[in-house]
């Protein structure tokens, strides 16, 4: 899990382990060929802590 600053990333990560998976909780500035090295599964992003409502949140 890439921890963008969530309150929840350790309970998030509580649930996911809960289903017999495991989680690794890293910072979010972890490079590109340290998340190559760990080779996940999958990839879960934490939220930060500004809210996506706010009228200069990053956009897609």
């Amino acid at each position: 899990m890439l921890d963008f600053g969530s309150q929840y990333a350790q309970l998030i990560a509580r649930r996911v382990r809960e289903q017999q998976v495991y989680c690794q909780i890293v910072r979010h500035d972890i490079t590109a060929e340290r998340v190559r090295e760990l080779a996940p599964k999958g990839l879960i992003l934490s939220g930060g802590p500004a809210s996506v409502y706010e009228p200069d949140a990053p956009r897609c």
